[in-house]
Formats: C-alpha cells, sequence, structure tokens
C-alpha cells in the first residue's frame, strides 16, 4: 500500500515547517515547498520530497502537482499555507499591495486547488486544509486588507466544502491567533517603510510568495504607529501565542481524521478572538476607541 501523499506550501519556516515534520512522523509521503528552495533543503535531508513553488505561478502550481501525480500517483491531501501579512490602515496600503496580498493568500490557495481537484475526484478521495488565521473571521485596525484575504478564504473554503462533499473530499480551515515565529518584526519593517524580504511568515502562513514593499504613510494614522510600535499586538510571539508545532498538530488532525471538522482554532486565545465575532459591533468599536485612548 502507497502512503498518504501531502503536498504543503510555505515550508520554509513555522507551521509549514512544523506541519511537514509533523506528517513525516506519521509517516506520510511529504512534498514541502517553498518559493526559496534553500530555505527547505535540510527538510529533504530529513525525509521529504522538495520542489520550488511560487503559489502565484500557475506554470509553477501545475508542474509540482503533475510531478507528485507521475511519482505518487496520488495526492491525498493539500496543505495551502503560503501566505503573507499585509498590514498598516487601509489608506495607507497601495492598491497594487492589496492585490499582491489577494494573489498570495486567496489566488494562490485557488490555483492549487483547481489543480489537485480533478485527481481527488478521480480517487474519491481526499482532504483540503486551507491555513487562515483567526483575523479570518474577525478583522482590526490596521489589518483590513490581510483580515480581508483570510474572510475571503474562509468564504471560499465554506462553499468548496459542500461542493466537494459528494465527491468524498474533506475540506478544512485552521484558524490560529498569534504563533511564535518572526512575523512581528517583518511587518514592523513593513509599517515602517523599510520594506522586507518575503521569505518569512505570518501569523498562521509562513512563507511569503512575493515582495513587501511598504506602506504610503498618509501622516493621518500615526497613532496606530505608535500602538504598534509599543505592543507589537500583530501576531508573531505575543500574548497567547503557541508554537508552530501546536499548529502542525491540528492540520495533520484534519488530514487524517475520516470526519474532520470544518474549523480548528488550535489556542486559547483564537478561540476568543473568534467568539468575539458574535459581540455587537458597536461593542467591538468601543474596545477599540478605548484602546486607543491608552
Amino acid at each position: 500500500m502507497h502512503p498518504k501523499t501531502v503536498l504543503i506550501t510555505g515550508c520554509s519556516s513555522g507551521i509549514g515547517r512544523a506541519s511537514a515534520l509533523a506528517f513525516l512522523e506519521e509517516d506520510w509521503c511529504v512534498y514541502a515547498t517553498a518559493r526559496n528552495p534553500a530555505d527547505v533543503e535540510t527538510l529533504g535531508e530529513q525525509g521529504c520530497r522538495i520542489a520550488t513553488l511560487d503559489v502565484t505561478d500557475q506554470d509553477d502550481v501545475d508542474r509540482v502537482v503533475d510531478r507528485i501525480i507521475d511519482e505518487e500517483g496520488h495526492i491525498s491531501c493539500l496543505v495551502n499555507n503560503a501566505g503573507f501579512g499585509q498590514m498598516g490602515p487601509l489608506e495607507d496600503v497601495p492598491t497594487e499591495q492589496v492585490h499582491r496580498q489577494f494573489d498570495v493568500n486567496v489566488y494562490g490557495p485557488h490555483r492549487l486547488i483547481r489543480a489537485v481537484l480533478p485527481h481527488m475526484r478521480a480517487q474519491e478521495d481526499g482532504t483540503i486544509v486551507n491555513v487562515s488565521s483567526a483575523a479570518g473571521r474577525i478583522s482590526f485596525p490596521g489589518g483590513g486588507v490581510y483580515a480581508g484575504s483570510k474572510f475571503a478564504l474562509e468564504a471560499m473554503s465554506d462553499a468548496l466544502r459542500n461542493e466537494v462533499d459528494e465527491y468524498g473530499i474533506d475540506v478544512s480551515v485552521i484558524e490560529p491567533g498569534p504563533v511564535e515565529t518572526n512575523f512581528s518584526e517583518r511587518v514592523e519593517r513593513e509599517v515602517n517603510g523599510d520594506g522586507g524580504d518575503d521569505d518569512g511568515g505570518d501569523t498562521d502562513a509562513d512563507d511569503a510568495e512575493g515582495s513587501i514593499t511598504g506602506i504610503e504613510r498618509s501622516g493621518a494614522y500615526e497613532s496606530f504607529y505608535e500602538l504598534f510600535s509599543e505592543t507589537q499586538l500583530i501576531g508573531g510571539g505575543g500574548l497567547g501565542a503557541i508554537p508552530p508545532e501546536r499548529v502542525a498538530e491540528d492540520v495533520v488532525d484534519a488530514a487524517s481524521s475520516t470526519k474532520p471538522h470544518a474549523r480548528y482554532q488550535p489556542g486559547t486565545a483564537a478561540r476568543i478572538s473568534v467568539l468575539a465575532r458574535h459581540l455587537p459591533s458597536r461593542w467591538i468599536d468601543t474596545a477599540y476607541r478605548y484602546l486607543r485612548k491608552l
């Protein structure tokens, strides 16, 4: 019997890397991918099959999926993990960066889903795990573009789950809160206009496919930048942060279960954040006003 096969995007660090290792421990055949192959060389040494994959490049997507089918004959699970967080007040984020955010966080998973579904339908089995965020259920000041991309991924997942149910395919969403990665450092460079590379992670998805070139500060939202600088409220080891290995546990559970949950919220902070979406909007707005005053 052939082992189950998983394709994971964004394995250079954080959740992607932890998930690859967790699947290996469960004796899966793991295809660990990243935009820069040097970032996953050590995973190859530990038993993963590695591949270069930029989720914004359709040729890359098709090449990797075709390779897995040629070598293994099937794809048991797709883990859409690659992504990055475009932060900043909405007015200060250039439209080009909004396009880039959605190209990576929304269109990237969509490209991969379309590539693997014909094979999963043919085998009448498979699981798609989309790594979202607690921000995919509730937005926050300075995170509208990022949260918007995660909201979109959540909506697509809900539709897809019911569209493919008749083919024996499961769809699950992972919604972490803050995760112990270097996400905050990259976002700080971004909101300060310093730019930065794109091979790191975000709160929940760890291989950013595309450059982060900074934002255009209008001067109207300095209170946001001060708040961020003082508290580093956005992910990357903040209050309630959990290790990426904890998130990887839920990723593997969703992939392995015969009846996976539609949503997983690893960590207390994630569960509390998701519950907050049920509060009246005026309560949440009042909380943000109070936070600004502090």
